[in-house]
């Protein structure tokens, strides 16, 4: 053994040794945050059979996360308002770095890595001041903290990156807390939230909906393989919840999707996830308040089914597939209507897809199937 050691470490040292992939942590196609029957939060490893490859501890409850594009790399973000994130490398199962909020900052549960790898982004409240912020950490330093820059508006929820390039794309809720308010929300009468794009540091543009729509959040995205992003909104108007859904083009306007009332009710003005489907020609869309799964055409942006699911938010894509997650264990096959339970869990509100995160979002082949690690 210290021979093997030994040597090793001399491969290392010279540079030979092959550097860890996704495929040493088992080649999972999924992470997902989740509450465990004991109490304790892990961040889980899920395979395309929807077996648990792995869980690693978390110290609170989580959110999303952001997987690295090569190295077996997540980092967890604490729910909203969370001023920490932990680092973990998914094949040891080890915590190997913690990122702290600067002071006066929270984050708002995710992030994204840069097309190489070399640079984390995280939406961020600058809450003395009242605006978003987009922070970055040097990955090749330890995850430290290398600059910052304007996210483009108030409230900054998620952020994805276009497909091929480094330009990112945020969701700007629009909506001012403060943490000693809570989660208390400051500015409902003139929130004003928006799509910012984001190229070099620099904000390149800035879309907005049509006033009547000032109170319809934009919380979460997904990017296709062409660039569509896809969005869902969470509304704070008082009176009944106007399209939750939409999509938008660069250079071109936003396109709301149309439902009909009753089905636009039953979200009870709340989408959880969202996600193209494979082609990109399909947006899903989630609701835990509603207990309910949308499918719309994403090319005239009709309503062509949906699922009733207790609490269903989580939602990803696998072969030939759409995968829905639930706070009462469940992974469902939108497609195929099978459905695995993990009753020890309990799934938090987003499935991240390591295809989408590691790779453009196109229709080709997921991970080799990995070996089913011990949990």
């Amino acid at each position: 053994m210290a021979n093997r050691r030994q040597f090793l470490t001399g491969l290392l040292a010279t540079g030979l040794a092959p550097l860890p992939t996704w495929a040493d942590a088992g080649s999972p196609a999924f992470l997902s945050a989740a509450a465990r029957a004991d109490g304790a939060y892990v961040l889980c490893g899920i395979s395309t059979d929807r077996d648990i490859l792995f869980q690693i501890p978390l110290p609170t409850r989580g959110h999303a996360a952001a997987a690295h594009p090569i190295k077996p790399l997540a980092v967890a973000f604490a729910r909203r308002p969370g001023a920490f994130a932990v680092v973990v490398d998914c094949a040891s199962g080890q915590s190997i770095a913690m990122l702290n909020a600067p002071q006066g900052r929270h984050f708002y549960g995710h992030g994204a890595f840069s097309q190489d790898g070399a640079w984390l982004f995280t939406t961020e409240n600058d809450y003395e001041a009242g605006t978003g912020r987009v922070g970055v950490w040097d990955v090749s330093a330890g995850f430290q903290r290398a600059a910052e820059f304007a996210s483009g508006g108030i409230g900054p929820h998620d952020i994805k990156r276009l497909p091929d390039t480094d330009t990112l794309v945020v969701a700007n809720g629009g909506i001012d807390t403060h943490p000693d308010s809570g989660r208390t929300k400051l500015n409902i009468a003139t929130m004003r939230p928006n799509l910012s794009y984001i190229a070099d540091g620099k904000v390149v543009e800035v879309v907005t909906l049509d006033p009547d729509y000032h109170k319809n959040s934009i919380r979460h995205l997904s990017v296709a393989h062409d660039g569509n992003v896809a969005f869902g909104m969470q509304w704070q108007g008082d009176g009944p919840a106007l399209p939750l859904v939409g999509t938008h083009m660069r250079a071109k306007a936003p396109h709301l999707f149309s439902i009909e009332s009753t089905a636009l009710r039953q979200m009870q003005g709340y989408v959880g996830s969202i996600t193209f489907g494979q082609s990109g020609a399909e947006v899903i869309a989630t609701s835990p308040r509603g207990g309910l799964v949308q499918r719309f055409d994403a090319t005239v942006g009709a309503l062509t089914n949906q699922t009733p699911l207790e609490d269903a938010c989580g939602v990803a894509n696998a072969p030939g597939e759409v995968i829905v997650t639930t706070g009462t264990g469940k992974i469902v096959g939108l497609n195929s209507d099978q459905t695995t339970t993990h009753a020890a869990l309990r799934w938090d509100n987003h499935l991240i897809s390591l295809r989408a995160e590691t790779h453009s979002l196109r229709p080709r082949q997921f991970p080799e199937r990995g070996t089913k690690r011990g949990v």
